[in-house]
């Protein structure tokens, strides 16, 4: 006769442990079906090319900041070389006036208008006119060009002193614009790196070859230069293209924003400052109805700068990771203002 016993019932521990456990496997379901799905190749790309604009903007304020380090440091060092001069012509003087003074100690006593000037400020001695009356014509003379000397080596150390804290301030600028452009970009490098190898290097193809495709198919009509300088200038940017965008890069054969119309020029004969900011300043504003090839246009808070190509065109350097290329005005951002060299 078959046995009937009733079933084991499961300990309250081992329950425990299969609930939770269940608990724990809903929970990751769930949070995978709600997780945010990896960007598309498209998405990053847009993402990263709103941080190279922004990278972009930091980038041209530090070559702003870059170029008046530079004149400052040039500024200091001349004035530093003029004091330097006039600390030797100074010493020279106060040698002279100590010959004088050993050459009346012989005779038989030093001068007391001379002993006053060897123990104090000359300000201070020509300030007393009693003394005054001691000095020979000579040595008036003599104590009136140490105390202009000393007048102008004071007025060119404070002036020396105010460039040093102007540099400082410039310095601290660069880092802070430097920091700026930096973390821009390696949060463009960190969505970039949410791709494989072969869709980043499909990416830099794409974008490489619609920057030339454009340049080909590009209608610039037929619009008269803004002049002959102007035409020159165009006619170099145009050789330029497809060459990549880096920042504080001048050329040949790489360039950010300012770099590219500066290099244009100069190939034109003409000179223009280094940055969006300092190049607005430089030539006749024009509104943006009385555009002609070779204008400099500007756009996003004056960031960004290109070459106007005719047809409502711009030929620039746009960001990092692209090329430089034509592209319509319509999609590179707010048009700010419009410049005639």
């Amino acid at each position: 006769m078959a046995s009937h016993r009733r079933p084991k019932q499961p300990s309250r521990a081992r329950v425990t442990v299969l609930t939770a456990t269940a608990a724990a496997a809903v929970a990751l379901t769930s949070q995978a079906a709600h997780a945010d799905p990896k960007p598309t190749r498209s998405e990053v790309k847009a993402k990263v090319d709103k941080l190279y604009h922004e990278a972009e903007k930091a980038t041209e304020k530090y070559n702003g900041a870059k170029e008046q380090q530079q004149k400052l440091e040039k500024q200091v060092g001349a004035l530093q070389d003029k004091v330097a001069r006039g600390q030797e012509e100074l010493n020279t003087l106060r040698s002279g006036l100590g010959s004088l003074a050993a050459a009346q100690y012989r005779s038989g006593g030093i001068d007391p208008s001379v002993q006053l000037f060897l123990a104090s400020d000359p300000d201070t001695f020509l300030d007393e006119a009693s003394a005054l009356d001691q000095l020979t014509a000579k040595q008036t003379e003599s104590l009136e060009k140490i105390q202009e000397k000393q007048r102008a080596l004071a007025q060119q150390r404070k002036e020396a002193q105010d460039k040093l804290g102007d540099l400082a301030d410039v310095r601290k600028t660069l880092g802070e614009n430097k920091k700026k452009f930096q973390g821009k970009l390696t949060e463009a490098q960190r969505l970039l790196n949410t791709l494989t190898a072969a869709e980043r290097a499909k990416m830099a193809q794409d974008d490489q070859r619609a920057s030339r495709a454009a340049g080909d198919r590009v209608e610039l009509g037929n619009e008269a230069p803004a002049s002959a300088l102007g035409a020159a200038a165009l006619q170099a940017g145009a050789t330029r293209v497809g060459k990549p965008y880096v920042r504080t890069a001048t050329g040949p054969n790489a360039f950010d924003c300012s770099g590219l119309t500066q290099w244009a020029y100069a190939q034109a004969g003409a000179q223009i400052t280094r940055t969006t900011y300092t190049q607005i300043n430089q030539g006749t504003h024009i509104a943006r109805s009385q555009l002609k090839p070779g204008d400099l246009v500007f756009f996003s808070n004056t960031s960004h700068v290109g070459l106007y190509a005719g047809n409502n065109t711009v030929l620039h350097a746009p960001y990092p990771g692209a090329y430089v290329r034509y592209e319509s005005m319509n999609t590179i951002g707010s048009y700010q203002a419009a410049v005639r060299i």
